[in-house]
């Protein structure tokens, strides 16, 4: 106790035991200090009506006048009962895990190193360091661990997410240090319900299946929040989680792993928040259309990916005559226009249809039409007829009809 008092100078080592014996047999100024702390301790114990303490300063006689025996033990156990959340189990490497959660290392060569169990005594972290590192300790054993620290035992059912996927287990513990684990065959529904949660919040609601129908839907529901906002719901990750029981029972709750929320289908899931109390659900289509009618009759997936400009890719050719730019939400937001080159690049992008027709399409006009003679690239687009096909099937076409 006396050396936990006044911590002791660096060259006694990190061993607690041995820099006792080193505090016994030393003619320091620390162990000159020590003995006068240590005869005070003693007085205080003996006028407490105890038997007589140990002559600190003989160091080879106890009360009774015997050898000293067991200093590496009574130094552990001093120091396990005086910082029980100290109590420290090896993980590997020289590093031990405290009962208080905390990871420290041994120096190498320390003589702390290769027991399993210490009662650390002093720590340090320094800067920048990724583990605390022990100062002073004694070798103890799980016995002594579990009686210093034994208002941090603890055994129960723990279900969590853990490397991936539910983790079931019962677990013998001692503060942040498993004494015992075996795994369970049942777990109760709430807890395995909560790991999945945390799933779901550490890995995101990809882990879910997503279909290509799922995911523009979670794109156009993104958009028109976006732009018209309620009653349209907010599909953002922290907004979803924030509804789970809303939008994602009774699946979630009858899953038991990764593997059943892999099999959820998340398009059908996130359907349940459409506004259907209020009937705005049947204007989805209306207000953030999948796809749009062109001049050329063909219909355009339009890509919401981006929920502030949705985009709209298509050939160039297949909006001749069209003079605005097409606008969803109730007219609210125009598309950006890509208009692709007939080798399906984009040869121009805007969002002002009009001016492009009027200023950009010349340009593009002259740059495109000797390296695809095949498609047509009229003077006025805007009473050009609109196609998807070269000038000759075109014609063929015409012909035909």
């Amino acid at each position: 106790v006396a050396l936990l008092s006044e911590e002791p100078p660096r060259e006694y080592g990190d061993d607690l035991a041995a820099a006792w014996r080193t505090a016994r047999q030393g003619g320091d100024g620390y162990a000159a200090r020590w003995r006068k702390e240590a005869r005070r301790l003693a007085s205080a114990v003996e006028g407490r009506g105890h038997a007589a303490a140990p002559d600190p300063a003989d160091p080879d006689s106890d009360s009774g006048g015997r050898p000293f025996r067991g200093d590496d033990r009574v130094a552990g156990t001093v120091a396990a009962l005086a910082f029980p959340e100290r109590v420290a189990r090896a993980v590997g490497g020289g590093v031990y895990l405290m009962a208080g959660g905390t990871r420290a290392e041994v120096r190498q060569g320390s003589a702390l190193a290769g027991s399993e169990w210490v009662g650390v005594a002093v720590a340090d972290r320094p800067v920048g360091a990724g583990h605390a590192r022990v100062l002073l300790g004694g070798h103890i054993d799980e016995d002594v661990a579990r009686d210093a620290a034994a208002p941090l035992c603890s055994e129960g059912d723990e279900v969590a997410w853990s490397g991936g996927d539910v983790v079931a287990r019962h677990v013998e513990r001692l503060g942040a240090i498993e004494l015992a684990v075996r795994p369970l065959k049942e777990s109760a529904p709430r807890l395995v319900r909560e790991a999945l949660l945390a799933g779901l919040r550490e890995e995101g609601t990809g882990l879910l299946k997503w279909s290509r129908g799922a995911r523009e839907l979670r794109e156009r529901l993104a958009f028109l929040h976006r732009h018209l906002g309620a009653p349209w719901p907010d599909v953002a990750e922290g907004a979803l989680h924030a509804r789970v029981d809303e939008w994602l029972e009774p699946e979630l709750s009858r899953s038991a792993r990764r593997a059943d929320l892999g099999r959820i289908d998340a398009g059908q899931a996130l359907g349940r928040l459409l506004p259907w109390a209020t009937g705005e659900a049947t204007r989805l289509d209306a207000l953030a259309p999948e796809r749009m009618e062109v001049p050329s009759g063909s219909r355009i997936r339009i890509d919401y990916a981006d929920p502030e400009q949705p985009v709209l890719a298509v050939k160039l050719q297949e909006m001749f005559g069209l003079a605005e730019t097409p606008r969803i939400a109730d007219g609210a937001v125009p598309v950006v226009v890509h208009l692709l080159s007939p080798a399906g690049r984009p040869a121009a992008v805007t969002a002002d249809l009009a001016s492009f027709w009027r200023s950009g399409y010349r340009a593009v006009r002259a740059d495109l039409r000797g390296r695809y003679p095949k498609h047509p690239w009229p003077e006025d687009p805007a009473t050009a007829e609109p196609t998807r096909y070269t000038k000759a099937r075109q014609a063929a076409r015409g012909s035909e009809s």
